[in-house]
């Protein structure tokens, strides 16, 4: 006997019973927590890094300890959103020393954004506890807005509560990472350069000292100070008069332009690296007075490069200085750039994370390599040189820092932050806009590669490192930029 089949007001009964048993399902899932919402914005991380990168202005730090802060910084944020990620690996591995970070059993029990920002929170709070009252009520309002911002997007409390809970917990682990890495034994520790012809001396005159050891205070900047570098239009919290002494041995130094610069850096345990000498540099030129040496014609080179430089190369001297106070250091310079190209490429939350904490460790352990290089050779300056044996006046283009030559500092880490870019991003042209807020206009580049040229030439130009302290530099940073990238690409595949 044929079954009879159902007439259209019974299918449409079917379907409409079977449309509220899906509404029930739906329902019943959202009272478990399972609510959906919409992936992270990138602009989480971006927030981020301009805030810390006025951070880093405001409180003066000395670069090393600026790469110091953005390495930890951006290793909450990825950890964070990878805790919801399948496409982010742990860094466990990749970065010495970090243990494997909490992530939860199930990633929909919890929101990956504001596990970042909780992160967040307890990284800067240990990081920044001696930064000013004005910096850290900064730090708190982007925490909040962006986590009220997330939180208005369909997460239900309960998720909210477990991704705070998470998000703290891997807060704790960074930090306990940053407290074993050897950066508290290097506070206020007496350090006796050696001494000798061959060898750098903190000759730099009286007038480049001035308020280099001061941090903001909440007075607002007149515009119409002469000695003020605001432009009109980014007066904010940032834009603040230089006026009160730090602590010493603070934990967020600033620069001493009197004194030296971290000369037991190199001791601090790398993010990435083995060990701080895991790349090597070329032997620099030994001193010699002779007019045929290798190092007079070094300094040759300099003297008769300032005798001659255009427009253009002053532009670019003062344009790559990031001197403590008037910008956020070389390293934010960087961070800087990697997020432009965040909004320019169109990234991702996920990308943008992954972009910031393999190029910030790119930077830091710049630092530590060059810097454990800087004062192994404790090699003399251009300026010392030149007034010795070429002419007896000269003065650089710009205030020579406190810390030996060999090699550049600033070469290593832009071709540091470079590489990573390039291996991340491809060979891409960019438009740089970081320096705008201190009256330089924006610079167009061909590829990643090329303003880390430039960044690096740019120390000549302003006659503070050698040709050789620049090539060293490059090479090295180039090594540092290329061990990162293999070691996650290496956890990435396991």
């Amino acid at each position: 006997m044929r079954r009879k089949r159902p007439s259209s007001s019974t299918t449409i009964q079917l379907s409409s019973r079977g449309v509220r048993l899906a509404a029930a399902v739906c329902l019943i899932a959202a009272f478990a927590g399972c609510d959906r919402t919409s992936a992270a914005d990138p602009r989480l991380v971006s927030e981020w890094m301009h805030t810390l990168y006025g951070v880093m202005r405001v409180e003066r730090m000395s670069p090393p300890v600026a790469s110091r802060l953005l390495g930890y910084a951006t290793t909450a944020l990825y950890a964070g959103l990878a805790t919801t990620s399948s496409t982010l690996p742990s860094l466990t591995g990749v970065l010495n020393g970090l243990p494997e970070l909490p992530r939860a059993a199930n990633q929909r029990d919890v929101d990956g954004a504001l596990a970042a920002i909780a992160a967040e929170r307890v990284v800067l709070d240990s990081l920044l506890r001696e930064a000013l009252p004005t910096t850290r009520a900064a730090i708190q309002r982007v925490a909040d807005s962006l986590a009220q911002s997330r939180s208005s997007d369909g997460i239900s409390e309960a998720r909210q509560a477990r991704s705070d809970s998470l998000g703290r917990k891997i807060g704790i682990a960074i930090v306990a990472r940053s407290r074993a890495d050897g950066f508290d034994s290097t506070r206020g520790r007496p350090y006796t350069a050696p001494a000798g012809l061959a060898y750098w001396v903190n000759d730099a005159p009286g007038n480049v000292y001035a308020a280099q050891n001061l941090s903001g205070a909440s007075d607002f900047v007149a515009l119409d100070n002469p000695a003020n570098v605001l432009q009109p239009g980014n007066a904010s919290d940032r834009g603040l008069i230089l006026n009160r002494p730090k602590k010493k041995n603070a934990s967020i130094p600033a620069v001493n332009m009197a004194g030296m610069s971290e000369p037991f850096w190199g001791q601090v345990r790398p993010f990435a690296l083995r060990s701080w000498s895991e790349c090597p540099v070329a032997e620099p030129p030994a001193y010699s007075p002779d007019s045929a040496s290798s190092r007079y014609t070094d300094a040759r080179a300099v003297f008769d490069t300032k005798k001659a430089l255009t427009p253009e190369q002053r532009e670019i001297a003062f344009y790559w200085a990031d001197n403590a106070g008037e910008s956020g250091t070389p390293v934010g310079h960087w961070i800087s750039i990697a997020s432009q190209i965040v909004s320019e490429r169109h990234l991702s939350a996920e990308e943008a994370a992954r972009t910031m904490v393999l190029t910030a460790a790119a930077q830091a352990d710049a630092f530590v390599a060059s810097w454990g290089y800087k004062y192994q050779y404790n090699l003399i300056r251009p300026r010392t040189y030149i007034r010795r044996l070429i002419d007896s006046t000269w003065e650089p283009l710009i205030p020579t820092p406190p810390f030996p030559e060999y090699p550049s500092g600033h070469s290593t880490q832009s071709a540091a932050a470079a590489t990573v870019l390039t291996a991340l991003i491809g060979d891409v042209p960019f438009e740089d806009s970081t320096a705008i807020s201190i009256g330089h206009n924006v610079r167009h580049f061909n590829s990643f590669n090329a303003a880390a040229d430039e960044a690096g030439i740019s120390r000549i130009y302003g006659g503070i490192h050698f040709p050789t302290g620049n090539e060293g530099g490059k090479a090295l940073g180039r090594c540092i930029g290329e061990k990162v990238i293999e070691r996650f690409h290496a956890k990435r595949t396991q």
